[in-house]
């Protein structure tokens, strides 16, 4: 539950709508956004279960198009996917928010919507995601089979200790076999320590 803090900031974040009837663009530069409306936009995650955002209430007007000409992420990767003819979609729980943004804009496009999976992202000990925004340290490249065994721990995933030194396409064979998201449900967050 969001305390009362949180609730405001939330409201905050939503667009008002100041330009959104406005006829003419503006002098300077300026971003499109999309008109929202109260439809919800309900999708079942593969992990996270059934999802329901109401667009107007929970983000109203996003942009589609940056101020400084850049085609903004919600609409670039919705294109991208579409002319890919991607059908599923695994990505880190982080960007669970932006997934009805995307559907919104395939169902006015008469998209296709791809299934979705949004798994825990891998957070230091202060609770950060790890990235180079935060400067985590890269992955060493040189053992690539370390790296998918040790991901596999984190992920609950639980692989048998006879594959820490097995060639990666053993490793991922065994990961697609065993695959058992439900030891991930209403994970968002898995803690890496060294």
């Amino acid at each position: 539950m969001l305390s009362v803090g949180d609730r405001e900031q939330a409201q905050a974040d939503i667009y008002p709508g100041i330009c959104r009837d406005r006829q003419t663009p503006p002098d300077g530069p300026y971003a499109l956004r999309i008109k929202t409306d109260n439809r919800i936009i309900a999708f079942q995650d593969e992990l996270q279960g059934l999802i329901s955002h109401n667009l107007a209430e929970q983000d109203g007007d996003f942009v589609v198009k940056r101020k400084d000409l850049i085609i903004a992420y919600q609409f670039a990767v919705v294109i991208d996917d579409d002319r890919q003819q991607v059908n599923h979609i695994v990505r880190g729980f982080d960007l669970l928010d932006a997934t009805p943004k995307q559907i919104y804009l395939q169902q006015l496009l008469g998209l296709p919507t791809p299934r979705y999976m949004h798994v825990p992202v891998i957070v230091d000990e202060q609770g950060y995601k790890l990235s180079k925004q935060t400067q985590a340290t890269a992955v060493d490249l040189t053992a690539p089979h370390r790296v998918i065994f040790e991901l596999l721990g984190l992920l609950k995933q639980n692989p048998p200790i006879e594959l820490q030194q097995a060639p990666v396409t053993e490793l991922l064979s065994w990961a697609v076999e065993y695959w058992n998201p439900e030891v991930l449900k209403n994970v968002h967050a898995v803690r890496k320590t060294e």
